[in-house]
């Protein structure tokens, strides 16, 4: 008999693994049944999945949920199913900017692939999401015997790696409003919604800049009629005109995850 191995991370009461009709190259499920739609876990040959199959544990995460601190020990790996884990740094002034985002094609904790148990990165959830998470110890274990994991994780961290110095670079050379949207088009691109569940404040943190500076480039893009801020979420009215209003990291960054495909998040 199964034992279930879903919870919620904030200890809430837990809901039912739900069910999904996605098309995938690997019909897959965890111990007790729930649906992988993790892109790495889908790719690894079956010898391997079943290697870590009984080590997934099902979670559910809220909005803005933190999932490691800075300088904490890495406990768990992260492969998520749905939602996006921001991946940030913050500076001894409190000020903070994402330097990645995982989804279900990626893994959050991709120092452990480096066999690292500590990561200098905040993960944060945004909108409500879940997935499968996995002891590090365990996992550590494991790749010893997995290669294909292995490699997979290793172009992952490479990716990531890629995505962090262009964001350096949009960081320096660009106006906020076109980093803005830059942030909004990758957003949307995860969710798959023109609605973004995002606060002025919260996207300041992202953006490594304040509040004020965010509402004014927020302000601009919605002058052009390319957004609408109302009450904590943005949506976005026309995409095919914020694509010309971005940077062209926007469009570097796509770049990385076409060549890193299907391993990209």
């Amino acid at each position: 008999m199964c034992r279930r191995d879903e919870r919620t991370l904030n200890n809430k009461p837990k809901s039912k693994g739900r069910k999904t009709h996605l098309k995938r190259d690997v019909e897959r499920t965890d111990a007790c049944g729930t649906a992988i739609e993790n892109a790495i876990l889908l790719k690894i040959p079956d010898a391997e999945y079943n290697l870590i199959r009984s080590h997934l544990e099902f979670v559910k995460v809220e909005s803005q949920q933190s999932l490691h601190e800075p300088g904490q020990r890495l406990d768990h790996g992260y492969f998520p199913n749905q939602g996006m884990v921001s991946v940030v740094i913050e500076i001894s002034d409190g000020r903070t900017l994402e330097v990645g985002v995982v989804t279900r094609r990626g893994f959050a904790g991709e120092s452990l692939a480096l066999g690292q148990t500590t990561s200098p990165y905040r993960m944060i959830c945004q909108p409500p999401g879940d997935g499968f998470r996995v002891k590090a110890d365990v996992l550590n274990e494991i790749l010893l015997s997995a290669p294909d994991l292995q490699s997979r994780l290793n172009r992952y961290v490479r990716f990531q790696l890629l995505r962090l110095s262009q964001i350096a670079a949009c960081n320096r050379f660009h106006e906020t409003e076109q980093r803005l949207a830059r942030w909004l088009l990758m957003s949307q691109d995860r969710v798959g919604s023109e609605v973004l569940p995002f606060t002025h404040e919260f996207l300041a943190g992202m953006l490594g800049t304040g509040r004020a500076i965010v509402s004014i480039a927020a302000a601009i893009l919605q002058k052009a009629g390319l957004i609408q801020y109302r009450r904590g979420t943005v949506r976005i009215l026309d995409r095919e005109k914020l694509e010309d209003a971005v940077c062209e990291c926007y469009r570097v960054i796509k770049r990385f995850e076409a060549e890193i495909e299907p391993n990209a998040g």
